[in-house]
């Protein structure tokens, strides 16, 4: 939903591209629909379902009053990273974009990887810049200023792009209530991603 202008760019120059999705996105009773839908989206986006993976976990339900492990969540990521030799991790930031409570635990997650110097030496982790309520509903308008203002990467898409990243949306099916359809008109992260480095800590530290 929010990643869509970076994976589209990085499918453009035939990066391999790998989704993990912490949860089956189950809060109403929608899991398995849900499930579908991110393929189908993920589809739209130039990712084959053999680069998806799905974890249904009974401690990282999809509830935003829940507080997820950072232990759990932390080694899933982590056993990924190594399973699929990830070099580049695109999160959320300590906001999570949208304030959602799950999101938020997963920076902390990747955070607690970066700190504790466990990420491999050639994994760089990214976290997707949260922005104001006013600038988050510039659509179009807030490019000039993402793209001056500095960042560790800044992926834009035109017009074509912006299409795609549309119909990737509309995968959604079971989440377009009215105010979806206003984030995919008006929202800038149907165009833009601006992302901060999360720093690592020391490898192998060793105190004598």
């Amino acid at each position: 939903m929010f990643f869509a202008p970076t994976i589209l760019k990085l499918v453009e120059i035939n990066a391999r591209v790998h989704v993990l999705c912490l949860s089956q996105g189950n809060y109403y009773n929608q899991g398995a629909q849900r499930r579908v839908e991110l393929m189908d989206s993920c589809a739209v986006l130039g990712i084959p379902s053999s680069r998806v993976t799905i974890v249904d976990h009974k401690e990282l339900p999809d509830d935003p009053n829940s507080e997820w492990s950072i232990s759990l969540t932390s080694s899933l990521i982590l056993r990924h990273i190594t399973a699929k030799s990830i070099n580049l991790v695109l999160t959320f930031d300590e906001s999570g974009v949208s304030g959602h409570a799950n999101h938020i635990a997963i920076h902390r997650a990747v955070s607690y990887i970066a700190c504790t110097g466990k990420a491999p030496d050639d994994c760089c982790l990214l976290s997707l810049v949260t922005v104001g309520i006013l600038r988050k509903y510039l659509s179009f308008i807030e490019l000039p200023l993402s793209w001056l203002l500095p960042s560790h990467l800044c992926c834009i898409l035109g017009s074509n792009g912006y299409k795609q990243a549309k119909r990737a949306m509309l995968s959604h099916r079971s989440q377009l209530l009215w105010f979806r359809y206003l984030y995919i008109l008006f929202s800038r992260y149907m165009f833009v991603n601006t992302f901060h480095k999360i720093p690592q800590g020391p490898k192998n530290l060793k105190i004598y």
